[in-house]
């Protein structure tokens, strides 16, 4: 194992996210390279840091307004007893769930962002040279039984060319520490990087975001993850998820 394959998996290690086998080859590799140790000494130093800060959400002054706007309006001037404890205990229930949406939120997009920026971060080491492909094929037929065998499940490698995206090839990739399947395709000079990931436990509707001047769409369906990167634009980028969601049904 090289360093630039131990500097993907650095993260991972730290967070406890990469499997007992590729956790021994980074460590045995950062035993004898003094570079790759210091930067996973700093990235330890760093997570304990973070640890140990008060990093609280205090929730915005506007969730108290929508919460109240929730609730439901009493009629009589003065209700009774009774009916002002019901009213309270279903106020209390829909606080709790309307706070319990908000932590479901905010993490769910602290997830997406870290995953976003894991993807860019690949797509764009893979842009340096030797970094794009593991395995070139003229048509999804040598891409798809090679990603297969290697992540034990086969990931759809639909021809786009038709529809303007020609494929180049694929590599075994890393997002969160883990091994995916990445899928290059090319939209006139420019490359995208399609990342597949097993285990997706229900269907989301994509998200488009912008980072690092690097488009990425993110979305979920039929037990895949899916992130698309290219500093393709913003409609190409969503063109491409169409067209490539449409010939991978074509493909059942």
């Amino acid at each position: 194992m090289n360093c630039d394959e131990v500097e993907i998996l650095l993260h991972g290690l730290v967070d406890h996210e990469v499997d007992p086998e590729h956790a021994y080859r980074v460590e045995t590799h950062v035993g004898d390279c003094a570079r790759c140790a210091a930067e996973l000494n700093l990235y330890r130093v760093m997570r304990q840091r973070m640890a140990s800060a008060d990093l609280r959400f205090a929730a915005p002054p506007w969730l108290r307004t929508r919460i109240r706007a929730m609730l439901p309006v009493t009629r009589e001037a003065a209700p009774r007893r009774r009916t002002l404890f019901k009213g309270f205990a279903f106020g209390s229930a829909l606080s709790a769930a309307a706070a319990a949406l908000l932590m479901f939120a905010v993490t769910r997009s602290d997830h997406d962002q870290v995953i976003v920026s894991d993807a860019i971060s690949a797509h764009l080491r893979s842009l340096q040279a030797g970094h794009l492909i593991d395995v070139q094929a003229s048509d999804q037929h040598g891409v798809r039984p090679w990603l297969g065998n290697r992540l034990g499940a086969a990931p759809p490698v639909p021809d786009l060319t038709a529809q303007g995206f020609s494929l180049v090839g694929g590599r075994i990739d890393y997002v969160l520490g883990k091994p995916v399947a990445a899928i290059v395709y090319r939209r006139n000079d420019q490359l995208i990087n399609l990342f597949v990931a097993q285990g997706a436990k229900a269907e989301r509707g994509a998200r488009v975001a912008t980072m690092q001047g690097v488009n990425v769409d993110l979305w979920s369906e039929k037990g895949l993850n899916l992130c698309a990167v290219g500093e393709v634009s913003g409609e190409e980028l969503e063109d491409f998820r169409r067209k490539f969601d449409a010939a991978w049904d074509g493909q059942a």
